[in-house]
């Protein structure tokens, strides 16, 4: 009889074990289901809509378009053991591939310089599949930014976003032809402002200014000058790199921003060149800087100053540290290039410096390469 109730017990305690197992799988059910519908409610609501990307490819594709360019590559032939020149006129077609974006109704193109550098005829295909001939404007290798334009009207074109609104975290699209694929749109998220990659330094024999929008949208040969566009369709860049030793996407993409594709096209189109304000220091690396001063926690520091430039004529000193232009904080010379590069020469810029720990705000008259106020010509540049 004993083993009976040990067992009978045993027996009911592990019943009443299951069923309030089974009572808390339900509850816990029941709040798991509470909460995805919680969940589903707030992703649903007018005020936090679910990301849609619909709108912003249909407003993108038919303004970005596939440039194929050509150029003569010049080759000299040797006649067997004599060394002398058989043919040095010989050449041979390179042909090459990249996008643009249609910035204005009547025809003009933004792309990478890189894609139409040394060619000599640019062919240009819209989305609906109608071919012009290309004629280009200008270029500033500087960016790696070039301006074409087409004989055509009312174009679809996409607008300018502000670049400096850009937040990291934020969805965008890039819309280009990779692999000679047209029309192509890849979403990502923006990973990080103000890259400086070094890329640009082995092409330019000026300044380049190097502050990527690095984003993981999935970019490829052949998206060389199309849109990275946000949700709203507005262009916020110009895409025109990738990170990747095999030479295609491994997660890392960059795009010029917007604002300075919008200095810089523009210049182009009134000037044949880009009017470049200089501002005339060389900065510390962020690891001297706090060697040197480690009670500044924010800003550059001001490594030397060019004789002449408008830097020095403000006052401006070896040991400052910069740590804003106009009101927009600087945190490292990508900026610092970015936000200059956005002016001309000529333009007054107020430099907020901190100098032996007190702050001090400084108007500077940004001058041209030639250490004056003036615009240049592009005869100006060839000298």
């Amino acid at each position: 009889m004993k083993k009976i109730v040990l067992t009978l017990t045993a027996g009911l305690f592990a019943g009443f074990t299951v069923l309030a197992g089974n009572l808390y799988n339900l509850d816990a059910n029941k709040n798991e289901r509470l909460f995805l519908s919680q969940i589903e409610e707030i992703e649903a609501s007018p005020s936090n809509p679910p990301v849609d990307f619909v709108e912003a490819a249909n407003k993108s594709i038919h303004a970005v378009v596939h440039i194929k360019t050509e150029l003569q590559e010049r080759t000299q032939l040797y006649d067997d053991f004599f060394g002398f020149f058989f043919n040095p006129n010989q050449s041979r077609t390179l042909t090459a591939f990249g996008s643009g974006v249609i910035i204005s109704p009547n025809g003009y193109i933004v792309t990478n310089n890189h894609v139409v550098q040394n060619a000599e005829n640019i062919q240009v295909t819209l989305n609906n599949k109608q071919v012009y001939t290309g004629k280009l404007i200008g270029t500033d290798p500087s960016t790696d930014l070039a301006l074409i334009k087409i004989d055509a009207t009312n174009l679809p074109t996409l607008e300018y976003a502000n670049s400096d609104d850009v937040q990291i975290g934020e969805w965008v699209l890039a819309v280009g032809n990779p692999y000679n694929l047209t029309s192509t749109v890849t979403a990502g998220i923006v990973s990080a402002k103000a890259r400086n990659i070094n890329i640009l330094s082995q092409t330019s024999d000026d300044n380049p200014i190097e502050s990527f929008i690095q984003t993981d949208a999935a970019v490829n040969s052949g998206n060389s000058g199309g849109a990275l566009v946000n949700t709203k369709g507005e262009l916020i860049g110009i895409n025109a790199a990738i990170a990747s030793n095999t030479g295609s996407y491994t997660g890392y993409s960059f795009a010029i921003p917007a604002n300075i594709v919008r200095k810089v096209v523009g210049d182009l189109e009134k000037y044949g060149v880009v009017q470049r304000g200089y501002l005339g220091v060389n900065i510390l690396s962020n690891e001297n800087m706090l060697n040197n001063n480690n009670a500044v926690k924010k800003g550059i520091a001001v490594a030397s100053i060019k004789p002449n430039s408008g830097a020095e004529k403000a006052g401006i000193i070896k040991g400052d540290v910069i740590v804003a232009v106009n009101n927009r904080e600087i945190q490292s010379s990508a900026e610092l290039n970015e936000v200059v590069g956005l002016y001309s020469p000529g333009d007054k810029v107020t430099v907020t410096i901190n100098r032996d720990g007190k702050p001090k705000n400084i108007e500077v008259t940004l001058l041209n390469h030639n250490d004056k106020a003036d615009l240049i010509t592009k005869e100006d540049i060839a000298s």
